[in-house]
């Protein structure tokens, strides 16, 4: 093999860039290569002079550009008068006459610090970090600047007006408070050095003038800020301030921008509540009697009218912006804890809207204490509020309200918008709370007033929702208690005995508790009726329903409330406890033995509505009413004797054939806007009262004979003197005895027969009265001589049963 050579091919010279050699033909040196020694640049030069062109065919200008020039070329003459020496001067130059041309700013006044060349140990010198060097500080300033710094210097600006005035000093910055003169600001030199630039004298506020040297002249205190009005008063929007349309002379220009300034604000709250707390405020200054601002401290009397329609708005408003919760207020901890910005937001909003609703209740609490002429609109925007936001704030507060209105004697239709709200309130109730507060209410009221008001006020207890809802027997805590069921020693789950403990682990406590914590949330956020809760309200309300009723009936000493009371006891039987029947019916037979007051026994301060006369037997039909009605339900069980309530009844029935109006409704000054039952006349308690004493409690519980004829008969006594629709009433109750017991046909019967005794009509007790030793001659009277072509009919088809 032949040796290879080592040696390289020698590379071919590289060219310059392709832009150079375009610029440049011809090789090119190196960037590397070092420029020449003793070259001399431009840029430092101290002059550049100006290219010279030597004709005017090197500017390529043609004829026409020569004529424009020849004939506009004036415009152009300052070119001539150009600095041809500035122009061609470089920066380096320019900086370099600039240093030099600059001028040393020198103190005014003698400086009080040591120079910087000096060693002076003080630590609270000024000091500017620089080294003392003075010799390489002074090599710029190319001795010019001056030796002394205390002498002035004649090149140094004039000082401003805001530079004369000295500062305000603080009592901090010195101990000694006789000291009046304050430093003025420090100065920095052009070469870097700062110096003190003297003190001034300040003016202290309790100086003497020396005009009035003995005079002593009050101190000089800072002139007040300008006192401006808020949103809610003030102009704001485009809109005059409320002051401003008050003051307005003409009276229907007032109520004009009045109207048009509150329809905006309305319109704009509506549209967007959350970012207008401030309009709702001013929307409330205008319901105001009294406006004053701090632009202007002294009361403005508001017009009745503008206050009308203000507090009117703020209801509409209020209607359609309260949120469908009750907000509560915020905890301590509540307050402290970091939340984001919209939960901010959000509670803000919330504590604002309460405050301005409770700031219209009151004015609207003070306008129905006052009574100066507003008060009908206020109690028309509390009874809306308590009906249509029942569930918001301040409920207890504007049903107080209204059921104080309630406790006056008369009646008028203010009493009919109370009561009507009241009813409305009980009938829509779904968790039981709202009626709960009512009966606390109402209870309160009637034991401050002693019965006397109005027996309307207490018949919107029977439109409570307790006689189909109270029986809830569904109980979550004993679902609960089923599920956790006891470990046996065998291992296997089972049920708890009765009245045994459940034992669970700590482990099962602490889930049983998060499980209602997380169930309790979930029930909140679906919004639902808790049944146990309502149940618990339900059984409150009646509680303090019966207490009412009953201290009612034992007051010593009738009361207009009784037949009220009577009727609700008698609507709520089935619920009352079997615990108090006795005690019941024991003040019950004492009502109806009692006997009515006559003349004597009545004084000046008896209520004009107190019983007596025919009103007397009303209230003792409504007892022996309440007393059956009370045994027809669950105290079917009990063995109570009610031939006391028997002989009443058939005791009354002779007094009523002479009360001519016994069919007309009882006079009611109460006008519902719901439709419900009618009032019950004194014929309807009659016969109420008879079908419930002859309708048996048990199979075995029918009524004998002889009772059953004396009632018969004295019931066709009475029908000769009563009315057509009573007389007709009555025949069909004497049928009805009829066909239940055919013993009593003895009385149609006119054949001579062997009795014992005669018939005794004066005998109160319908045992006693012997009634088989008589006859129903009062169906042949009734039958020929009666004006109602139904009572002659209904007494012979009566007469006919004993007829083959």
């Amino acid at each position: 093999m032949g040796t290879k050579t080592t040696t390289k091919r020698r590379s071919q010279d590289s060219q310059g860039p392709s832009k150079r050699r375009k610029l440049a033909p011809g090789k090119h040196k190196k960037s590397s290569e070092p420029a020449a020694k003793g070259k001399d640049h431009a840029y430092d030069r101290g002059t550049i002079p100006i290219p010279q062109q030597d004709s005017e065919e090197e500017f390529g200008l043609n004829e026409e550009d020569v004529d424009l020039v020849d004939e506009y070329g004036g415009a152009a003459a300052f070119l001539k008068a150009l600095d041809e020496k500035g122009i061609s001067r470089s920066k380096r130059e320019q900086d370099r006459l600039h240093r030099l041309a600059k001028p040393a700013r020198k103190a005014s006044v003698e400086d009080d610090l040591p120079s910087i060349a000096s060693h002076s140990d003080d630590d609270e010198v000024w000091s500017s970090g620089v080294e003392d060097n003075a010799s390489e500080l002074d090599s710029v300033s190319d001795g010019n600047e001056p030796s002394d710094l205390g002498e002035p210097n004649p090149d140094s600006d004039a000082e401003m007006s805001y530079e004369v005035v000295p500062r305000k000093r603080r009592p901090s910055w010195s101990d000694d408070e006789q000291r009046n003169e304050v430093d003025r600001l420090p100065i920095k030199l052009g070469d870097g050095r700062i110096q003190k630039s003297g003190t001034k004298v300040a003016l202290r506020p309790d100086v003497v003038e020396a005009e009035s040297p003995d005079e002593e002249s009050d101190v000089e205190e800072p002139a007040p800020a300008p006192r401006r009005d808020d949103v809610s008063t003030g102009a704001r929007f485009g809109r005059p301030a409320i002051v401003d349309v008050l003051e307005t002379k003409s009276r229907k220009l007032r109520l004009q921008a009045a109207k048009e300034q509150i329809a905006g604000i309305c319109q704009e709250i509506v549209a967007e509540p959350e970012n207008s707390l401030g309009l709702l405020r001013r929307l409330h200054t205008f319901s105001l009697a009294e406006i004053s601002t701090p632009s202007h401290p002294e009361p403005v009397t508001n017009d009745p009218s503008i206050r009308k329609l203000a507090l009117l708005s703020q209801l509409a408003v209020f209607k359609d912006i309260i949120p469908g919760y009750r907000i509560r207020s915020l905890t301590e901890k509540e307050k402290a804890e970091k939340v984001s910005q919209m939960v901010a937001r959000s509670r803000e909003y919330e504590q604002g809207l309460v405050g301005v609703y409770q700031n219209f209740l009151k004015v609207l609490d003070s306008e129905l204490k006052a009574k100066a002429g507003l008060e009908e609109i206020a109690l028309r925007c509390m009874c809306t509020l308590l009906t249509t936001v029942t569930h918001f704030n301040f409920r207890v507060n504007i049903l107080g309200a209204v059921v104080a209105r309630l406790s006056k004697k008369s009646w008028d239709t203010a009493s009919d918008l109370c009561l009507n709200t009241i009813i409305t309130l009980l009938r829509a109730d779904e968790t039981g709370e709202p009626s709960l507060e009512a009966v606390r209410l109402l209870n309160r009221m009637v034991k401050e007033r002693r019965f006397n008001i109005h027996p309307e006020v207490l018949t919107c207890l029977l439109h409570l929702r307790l006689k189909t809802e109270l029986g809830v027997r569904a109980s979550e805590a004993k679902i609960e208690r089923e599920e956790v069921r006891p470990t046996k020693k065998g291992g296997k789950k089972g049920k708890a005995q009765s009245g045994e403990p459940v034992h669970l682990s700590k482990k099962a406590k602490k889930a049983l508790k998060e499980k209602k914590e997380i169930q309790k949330e979930m029930k909140e956020a679906e919004a639902e009726v808790d049944k146990e809760q309502r149940a618990a309200n339900q059984t409150e309300t009646l509680k303090l329903l019966f207490v009412l009723y009953f201290r009612i009936l034992k007051n010593p000493t009738p009361t207009p409330l009784l037949p009220a009371a009577l009727l609700g006891i008698s609507k709520f039987a089935h619920l009352v406890s079997v615990d108090f029947f006795k005690d019941l019916m024991k003040v019950l037979k004492g009502l109806v033995s009692r006997d009515s007051p006559g003349d004597e026994d009545v004084d000046d301060a008896t209520p004009s509505h107190a019983p007596g006369g025919y009103d007397d037997i009303r209230h003792r039909l409504s007892c022996i009413v309440t007393a059956f009605e009370l045994l027809s339900g669950q105290g079917e069980a009990l063995n109570i004797d009610l031939g006391d309530f028997i002989n009443q009844l058939y005791s009354i029935i002779l007094s009523l054939s002479l009360m001519p109006d016994i069919d007309a409704p009882p006079t009611v000054t109460f006008k519902s806007n719901i439709r419900g039952p009618k009032p019950q006349s004194t014929s309807d308690l009659l016969f109420r009262a008879l079908h419930l004493a002859f309708s048996p409690r048990s199979s075995a519980g029918a009524a004998p004979p002889w009772r059953s004829a004396a009632f018969a008969k004295r019931l066709l006594s009475a029908s000769l003197h009563w009315p057509s629709g009573a007389a007709l009433r009555a025949l069909e109750f004497v049928a009805e005895l009829m066909g239940k017991d055919p013993k009593l046909e003895a009385l149609l019967s006119t054949e001579d027969r062997t009795v014992d005794g005669v018939y005794r009509p004066d005998v109160e007790d319908p045992q006693l009265c012997n009634p088989f030793a008589t006859s129903a001659y009062e169906l042949r009277l009734l039958e020929t001589s009666h004006l109602d072509v139904k009572v002659r009919r209904a007494a012979l088809s009566l007469s006919s049963l004993s007829r083959p």
